[in-house]
């Protein structure tokens, strides 16, 4: 049974993308895929759905032939959606969330807390008077003596991660709430001249409509760098570069970094500063996932990248967006759910819930690739240099609100093939693996399919800052 596309004809809107281009896409529905009393699989659905069409659309512009069918499948995209669980390295599960991150029954109610990096944890600790490796059990008992909002107000004073669990209807009585409502998907500006980019005709196979992009890839955790790995996947140069003094999960970090280099730079130290400058003197993209403002003290401001690379794509990502009282707050996704509802939505009387996936990761991960892809076929016909910027709580209001789940026998706008047309997860695994320098790697498959295009990554991940400050090819 196929459903309606309603979510990817919203989310294509949003792109600016041409409505008759939808009839190239087809969905292979999947029951139980993403279950959840919000519409998580249509979500998931049409971030990927959208992300894939984009891409073909670029393979079209560089062909000169006609888009690429292309197909959506469940089983597929609810397995990406959950790629970090399903990573392993020599046999080892992956480690995803530390103890400290995890919900914290109050005084009042709920506080969700993410802890996963030790200078979190250190904050997390040092606002409730603790220290040191204290047990679980010590931190659940300070904070059952607080209200949420106190914890939430304490810990992030202190630099650290803490929300208090809100309902929809309490999100969208708070400030940041206001700030949200209202605001489209994603955001997409022209913010100043440049030159027209061709990209050159795609040759050989498999059609990698990205080939020949190069993408500084200044993001972390997992949004950001989902969607420099499906930049990656359709063939683009993405190099991944981090602080020296800010390393990643290692799990995490090799889940997202198919397909990419990694390296190190220190923006602060002048040698480190005149190797980014050269890699942005040739740069088509950059992504940035940090706070709103935060790189801006290194140049990497929109209107300050636009003035020495004209033509570029620049594609912002943030957890509660460039506005309202908690623009400049860290956020997470596990962090996004607690706030704007979701986890009262998706919990019961006796405990918050949760999505069966980091959905607003992946998905606005899924969102900016498919951002960046149009901006690139626009590029190519019209120039100028694009800024685009989505943030978690955008994607989140969405779900809640935006985003309907398309009755039960709908008919699915047909694609080519008409409905269930493609390969399908019948014939194709879900899961591969591969060797490399961290080991032997059973990986999620990614999820973008169009005819002809990519069935996986051309490199698999790199050790974390492993690689030379430099592009892949001259």
């Amino acid at each position: 049974m196929t459903r309606s596309l309603t979510g990817t004809e919203s989310v294509w809107a949003a792109l600016g993308g041409d409505p008759a281009r939808l009839s190239r896409v087809s969905v292979v529905e999947r029951d139980g895929a993403l279950d959840a009393r919000l519409p998580v699989r249509e979500l998931a659905r049409a971030c990927v759905g959208a992300c894939a069409l984009a891409g073909a659309e670029l393979a079209a512009r560089r062909t000169g032939g006609e888009v690429p069918a292309v197909w959506v499948d469940d089983a597929a995209v609810a397995t990406a959606f959950t790629s970090e669980r399903h990573l392993s390295v020599d046999g080892r599960a992956p480690v995803n969330f530390a103890p400290m991150s995890r919900f914290w029954r109050t005084g009042d109610g709920w506080v969700r807390t993410h802890a996963n990096y030790p200078h979190h944890r250190a904050r997390l600790l040092g606002a409730l008077g603790l220290s040191g490796d204290v047990p679980v059990e010590t931190v659940a008992a300070v904070i059952a003596r607080r209200s949420a909002a106190e914890v939430e107000d304490a810990v992030y004073a202190a630099g650290g991660l803490a929300v208090a669990l809100r309902t929809a209807g309490e999100w969208a009585g708070h400030a940041q709430g206001a700030a949200v409502a209202g605001r489209p998907l994603l955001s997409r500006e022209w913010i100043g001249d440049g030159p027209v980019r061709p990209l050159g005709p795609l040759t050989g196979a498999p059609l990698l409509p990205a080939s020949g992009v190069r993408v500084l890839d200044l993001t972390r955790v997992l949004a950001g760098p989902v969607a420099g790995r499906s930049l990656a996947l359709l063939g683009a140069d993405v190099l991944r570069v981090d602080s020296p003094g800010l390393p990643e999960l290692p799990d995490q970090h090799t889940d997202t970094g198919f397909g990419k280099r990694s390296t190190t730079l220190d923006l602060a130290a002048r040698e480190d500063r005149r190797t980014f400058e050269e890699l942005l003197a040739t740069a088509d993209v950059v992504l940035s996932g940090y706070r709103p403002g935060a790189l801006d003290r290194f140049g990497l401001a929109p209107e300050a990248l636009a003035e020495r690379r004209p033509g570029l794509v620049i594609a912002q990502l943030s957890a509660w967006g460039a506005y309202g009282p908690w623009a400049e707050r860290r956020g997470f996704d596990s962090l996004v759910q607690v706030a704007t509802g979701i986890a009262a939505t998706e919990g019961t009387a006796e405990r918050p819930g949760a999505l069966p996936a980091q959905a607003l990761d992946h998905g606005t991960g899924y969102l900016l690739a498919a951002a960046v892809l149009r901006s690139l076929t626009e590029g190519t016909e019209r120039g100028g240099t694009r800024l685009v910027r989505a943030a978690l709580t955008q994607t989140a209001a969405w779900l809640t609100g935006g985003l309907r789940a398309a009755p039960d026998g709908t008919a699915a706008a047909a694609g080519p093939g008409g409905a269930r047309s493609g390969p399908g997860q019948e014939e194709d695994a879900l899961l591969a693996e591969t060797d490399s320098d961290l080991g032997r790697l059973r990986y999620a498959l990614p999820p973008v399919r169009f005819a002809d295009g990519p069935r996986t990554w051309s490199r698999p991940p790199s050790r974390w800052g492993g690689d030379a400050p430099r592009w892949a090819t001259s």
